[in-house]
């Protein structure tokens, strides 16, 4: 196991971990037990997200951009219970008063972002309590998260023929990353043919892609881009472990439940201290390098895919719209995406 893994499974379990020598115990999954004892040498502050940290109105306090790591001095009020509503978005209403706090000097502002890539990386809420002293779980760089977070040593571990409705002469092909253990697939449709391969980027959606979500259009765009796959003769569908733009099903919940209140997507998910979208496609990229297509035609209406592909060596040849699963669920859905995220719908 890497050490990013042990440290994403250090945080998932409640056990600290140390980035460049500085301690950190994610909110989420911290225990009073396992912060008394992380405290032990005095009380540990907290770390937001700079995104939580404007929602808060705390950014202001410091000089910097909106979205720099944010901390705050930890005072008597500020115990675990307190941590997890300046952390959670969903409790917002139910404990509207938070404060007053006070941010002092963030630190190591590297070692603060490569910290809190973890917590996304580990699908928890993007706040720890940091500078605690107890027994350190697992150790990591920060040049260690960054190489993960972009699947920098992403290898091809296994490949099998899979007949599908879509075409009989299919193949499956896994990916893994070993730095974070997770699994990436591709599924090619078709025999190569010497042009560029059609290509849909499709990020996991357990909700649309499974229980068939209408608050989406991942799952009918899933259908028609490997019917548009199959109908081309030749061509490829990746499939990213990528949920809710990267920030990982707990969170994409917690978004919907914001969502549910009023907020639109983009504003859902910086509430909750991420970006309006958190994946990276280098290891789409990679994936592509890794079954000899440098040349590709792009399925997406979405122009940060051909730029995450064209920056890392792949060259887009055409962007073909994908235009499915509108419905009165998700138009409001569909109209951020063309307004706020820039796709062409």
């Amino acid at each position: 196991m890497s050490d990013v893994a042990r440290a994403i499974d250090a945080l998932r379990r409640g056990r600290p971990v140390t980035v460049d020598g500085a301690a950190f115990l994610a909110v989420e999954t911290a225990t009073a037990e396992a912060l008394a004892a992380f405290d032990a040498g005095g009380a540990a502050d907290l770390v937001i997200s700079g995104n939580r940290a404007a929602t808060l109105k705390l950014a202001n306090q410091i000089e910097g951009t909106p979205t720099a790591p944010v901390r705050i001095e930890r005072s008597p009020w500020l115990d675990l219970a307190g941590a997890v509503d300046v952390a959670d978005p969903a409790r917002d209403l139910s404990a509207p008063m938070k404060g007053p706090f006070r941010t002092v000097p963030l630190g190591p502002q590297a070692a603060a972002e490569a910290a809190l890539t973890l917590t996304r990386m580990a699908g928890l809420l993007p706040a720890l309590f940091t500078g605690g002293s107890a027994t350190i779980e697992a150790a990591v760089s920060v040049e260690a998260v960054r190489a993960a977070a972009k699947a920098e040593d992403l290898r091809l571990v296994s490949r099998a023929k899979l007949p599908t409705h879509y075409s009989e002469s299919g193949e499956i092909v896994a990916f893994r990353a070993s730095a974070d253990a997770s699994e990436h697939v591709a599924l090619l449709l078709g025999q190569p043919n010497g042009a560029a391969p059609l290509v849909r980027l499709h990020s996991e959606c357990l909700t649309g892609d499974v229980f068939g979500s209408l608050k989406c259009d991942c799952g009918p765009q899933l259908d028609d881009a490997l019917a548009a796959i199959a109908s081309s003769g030749w061509g490829i569908l990746l499939y990213l472990r990528q949920e809710g733009r990267g920030i990982g099903l707990s969170n994409k919940l917690r978004a919907y439940a914001l969502q549910d209140q009023g907020f639109d997507t983009v504003d859902a998910n910086l509430r909750i201290g991420f970006g309006d979208d958190e994946r990276d496609f280098a290891v789409a990229a990679r994936m592509l390098a890794k079954l000899g297509q440098d040349r590709v035609r792009l399925l997406t209406n979405n122009p940060r895919k051909v730029a995450g592909l064209e920056g890392e060596g792949i060259m887009v040849v055409e962007q073909v719209p994908l235009k499915a699963g509108a419905n009165p669920h998700n138009q409001a859905y569909l109209d951020t995406k063309r307004l706020r995220s820039g796709h062409r719908l």
